[in-house]
């Protein structure tokens, strides 16, 4: 049955596309906003999509741009909801990529025509795809050797995803930091994707991981006899990545006396091995990454500031998952769907009152916390649902609400003791959650009024959201106009 998926924050709207669908015998799925749908559409790819541009949390060009940038959706017709038939609005839409258009109020016969429409020639462009031979086909890569690709929705990391694809175009090295587990090495094989170098190799090392000499041998290679054990000569990953990228990981624990010789390689561009005489050209991209301090260590002089310098020719920042929470439930659901995959099952669905405790927790250990945690309640889950008990003790048992710090953002809470969400179709579920992500907002907003006299610039600032943002959820949840002490 042909799968359509409906990204609709009016419900009322959503209720009747989903009645006209299913009465056409379409399978119709719902999502009350931009992250539910992408959430949805990476879980389980649709045959189209149906998407509302005006939504909150992440509108329909956020919504068609994730769902680009994966290959299990890059491909699926999308057609664009539009309350307005503005020029400006069409064009970007299509501009982005969008198939077709339907505006609001739509008479059905034209959304029925816009929707088969775009069905058939998707029908018709894939049936013109011609089978690769067997004998062609490459075995499909373990998960250790599959980058994981982003899930890109929160505005400040697709700013920094933006900054990253123009600062691939060119030669400059790049320097990434972050919080452990962020996501810098998934980042830096995006860079290595979109540049000149995408057909060149990755090379990536965790420079803490290592020995001084160890770490020595590992970037600049060392020819035999150089030290013992060294029984025959080796090319160092440096070399090994002409033509490509190196991705230096945790830099920033990388010794001085490494440094030194990291710097001569870069304002060089030749490497000499350990133990060798004759130095070897190279070229290659560096990409590095620390969750230090850097420029602080380069004040005190524990990192070079010279090396500094070579390293951050664009430097990108990936804030914390905590601070990046519409991206959880889409996170989470990848994540489920791979480790299904990898035990020869199927998915199990993820119970509201799991992704409750996913979206409350405050994730020190980021995206790598995630996925652990995702990937052991598939394990514990003998059913066709993942609830609350199957996730780590630390997340099912606490459930204590995040508390409001500057820079957190309006995120997602479930207070100590709140009773699970209740069961039922998915399609309740997800409204049950809508509701209850509105109620924490609204009370979130509230006491930083309070706390902040009224003043929405500084009650913005202690969400950690803009005050755009923020006169935006007033006036969706009708707040009487706040005024100052």
């Amino acid at each position: 049955m042909t799968r359509i998926l409906v990204i609709e924050d009016d419900a009322g709207i959503r209720s009747n596309i989903l009645e006209l669908l299913e009465a056409e015998e379409f399978e119709a799925v719902g999502a009350a906003d931009g992250a539910a749908g992408v959430a949805e559409a990476l879980a389980r790819a649709p045959d189209l999509v149906l998407c509302d541009i005006t939504m909150p949390v992440l509108d329909g060009y956020g919504v068609l741009k994730a769902l680009s940038e994966h290959d299990a959706t890059a491909s699926v017709p999308f057609v664009f909801l539009s309350a307005r038939a503005e020029r400006a609005e069409i064009r970007l839409g299509m501009n982005l990529g969008a198939d077709d258009y339907v505006t609001k109020p739509y008479a059905r016969s034209d959304l029925l025509e816009a929707i088969r429409a775009r069905l058939e020639r998707a029908r018709v462009r894939q049936s013109q795809v011609p089978e690769r031979p067997s004998s062609e086909r490459q075995a499909r890569p373990s998960r250790a050797e599959r980058p994981t690709r982003a899930i890109v929705l929160e505005p400040r990391m697709q700013a920094v995803y933006d900054e990253a694809r123009r600062a691939a175009l060119g030669p400059i090295s790049i320097l990434i930091l972050g919080e452990t587990g962020v996501g810098k090495e998934v980042l830096a094989h995006e860079i290595h994707r979109v540049s000149p170098r995408a057909q060149g190799p990755f090379v990536a090392l965790n420079c803490a991981a290592l020995s001084e000499t160890l770490l020595e041998s590992e970037l600049f290679g060392h020819e035999k006899g150089a030290f013992t054990g060294a029984a025959q000569a080796k090319r160092g990953l440096l070399e090994s990545a002409d033509g490509g990228t190196v991705f230096l990981d945790e830099v920033g624990d990388m010794p001085l006396s490494t440094q030194v010789k990291l710097l001569r390689v870069l304002e060089e561009r030749r490497v000499m091995r350990v133990g060798g005489r004759t130095p070897t050209p190279v070229d290659m991209r560096v990409i590095s990454a620390t969750n230090r301090d850097i420029e602080r260590d380069a004040q005190r002089g524990t990192f070079r500031a010279d090396l500094l310098f070579r390293l951050n020719g664009a430097t990108l920042t990936i804030p914390p998952l905590r601070e990046r929470r519409v991206e959880i439930e889409s996170l989470a659901r990848v994540f489920l769907a791979a480790a299904a995959t990898e035990l020869d099952r199927p998915a199990p669905r993820l119970g509201p009152d799991a992704l409750a405790r996913l979206l409350t927790h405050d994730w020190p250990g980021n995206i790598r916390e995630l996925r652990n945690a995702v990937e052991r309640a598939v394990l514990m889950c003998g059913g066709d649902e993942i609830r609350a008990e199957h996730l780590p003790s630390r997340l099912a048992a606490g459930g204590a609400a995040v508390a409001l710090a500057p820079g957190r953002g309006l995120a997602p809470t479930t207070p100590a003791g709140h009773a699970p969400m209740p069961e039922g179709s998915p399609t309740e579920a997800r409204e049950e959650r809508r509701v209850a992500v509105e109620d924490v907002e609204r009370r979130q907003i509230e006491d930083a009024l309070a706390r902040c006299g009224g003043n929405q610039t500084q009650a913005a600032s202690m969400l950690g959201i803009s005050r755009r943002t923020l006169v935006s959820r007033l006036s969706q949840y009708a707040f009487p106009r706040p005024r100052r002490r």
